[in-house]
């Protein structure tokens, strides 16, 4: 497998250009099984996560050409309503193709999914949804069964804002003729650039005055070209990085607003900002970085996918920070290798409280999931001698050219596979 060997102490300098959010991408290409039609979709970042959901799309019967980042989608025959585990297992999203089957066919058979291992990540809330909307779910060998006779509008109240459940229940209700409205829904960008997508696919939705969403439900969809937001996550992941080795790094073509919190806290730390109206410039800073508590939450609240880097950027802080993990359990698996690497970290339950140090070391770590990932590659950045990150695999569903991206702005990272004995 893959691994990165990185060569730190160097600040990063220079500009970054942002890709493509991979988190409003995966939703609206599984989006387009709502229509027969064609649709483009650009500025679609190649990444692992994007590639399985290509091959279950063609699994279920489209025809997919994917060049430079532009994503085409036509009908290839009849849709098929039922998944393969083998595919299913290999990311959570492979779930939401539930939603459009279940509106389309009335029934969609969907192995129970895998992904990251950073928390449960039930989806009872996407099939409580279901039952709302008329369909009965029933779970057999590690299958839901997912059926209706006929498909009813319904007023949904998630018991969690949860991402996933919000697009996947939104995409089925466009398809259900009347009203239906979800309530507790969340709010992150993604979902808007889902709706953006939708409704041009002909789908009649609107954000009431507490944040749900009314759904006018309509008989078919079609064809649309639209280009995928910048990814926030990404852009954050990088304003971190330059923040950690003091580097001087403008995160190019992203929207800064996305990651407002990210930027109060990073000015709040001692960083200065240059917010542009699509890009941030991160500055050079020699002082002390000061320590802050901060909890994650679902959107605007500081994001759980930067949790994992911050912490990275706190371990060389002056005095003792806190993260508050109040999003996912078992998200600190980042924190004992980090450790290895020099850092004074202990975790009890959801809070990690970080003690800053002058330094931190190179070793041999590995990723357990992408952002985690992440974070030990900015260790790695900051560490003198050479850090090696195992399971890159992680790293690869959600950073697009890392390596490329990392070493134009001055970084010494290469990509190794020791069992073929090649970089």
């Amino acid at each position: 497998m893959d691994r990165f060997l990185i060569r730190g102490g160097k600040k990063l300098h220079g500009t970054v250009h942002i890709s493509g959010s991979k988190n409003a991408a995966l939703p609206i290409l599984v989006a387009t099984l709502l229509t027969d039609e064609k649709c483009i979709l650009h500025r679609v970042p190649n990444l692992r996560d994007v590639r399985t959901t290509l091959k279950i799309l063609e699994y279920l019967g489209k025809k997919i050409t994917y060049q430079n980042n532009t994503v085409t989608i036509e009908a290839n025959g009849q849709l098929k309503n039922d998944l393969p585990y083998e595919l299913v297992k290999q990311m959570r999203a492979s779930f939401w193709v539930a939603g459009p089957l279940l509106a389309r066919f009335k029934e969609a058979q969907i192995p129970l999914p895998g992904g990251c291992a950073i928390g449960v990540r039930p989806v009872d809330i996407h099939l409580k949804g279901f039952e709302k909307l008329g369909a009965s779910c029933e779970t057999q060998a590690g299958n839901v069964l997912i059926r209706a006779e006929k498909l009813v509008p319904a007023k949904i109240v998630l018991r969690f804002p949860s991402v996933g459940a919000t697009q996947n229940l939104l995409m089925c209700a466009c398809l259900i003729e009347g009203e239906t409205v979800l309530e507790n829904v969340a709010k992150e960008p993604e979902i808007d650039d889902v709706i953006s997508f939708l409704t041009k696919m002909g789908a009649r939705i609107r954000i009431g005055e507490k944040g749900n969403l009314i759904v006018q439900g309509v008989k078919t969809l079609h064809g649309a070209e639209h280009t995928v937001v910048a990814d926030r996550i990404e852009s954050g992941s990088f304003m971190l990085a330059a923040a950690a080795t003091r580097g001087d790094v403008t995160v190019a073509d992203c929207v800064p607003e996305h990651n407002a919190i990210l930027l109060e806290d990073l000015q709040e730390a001692g960083f200065t900002l240059t917010v542009g109206k699509d890009s941030v410039r991160v500055h050079a800073y020699d002082g002390e970085i000061k320590p802050l508590r901060i909890c994650t939450a679902p959107y605007p609240g500081f994001a759980t996918d930067l949790q994992a880097p911050w912490m990275t950027l706190m371990t060389l802080c002056t005095g003792t920070a806190e993260v508050d993990e109040a999003v996912f359990e078992n998200r600190f698996m980042h924190a004992p290798e980090l450790v290895r690497m020099g850092a004074q970290i202990s975790t009890e339950k959801s809070l990690a409280r970080v003690t800053g140090v002058k330094k931190l070391s190179a070793a041999h770590v590995q990723s357990s999931d992408l952002r985690g990932g992440f974070a030990l590659v900015i260790a790695g950045l900051c560490a003198e001698g050479e850090t090696e990150v195992e399971r890159v695999y992680h790293i690869d569903r959600g950073y697009e050219k890392l390596e490329e991206k990392l070493t134009a702005l001055g970084a010494d990272i290469r990509r190794y596979n020791p069992d073929k004995n090649e970089f």
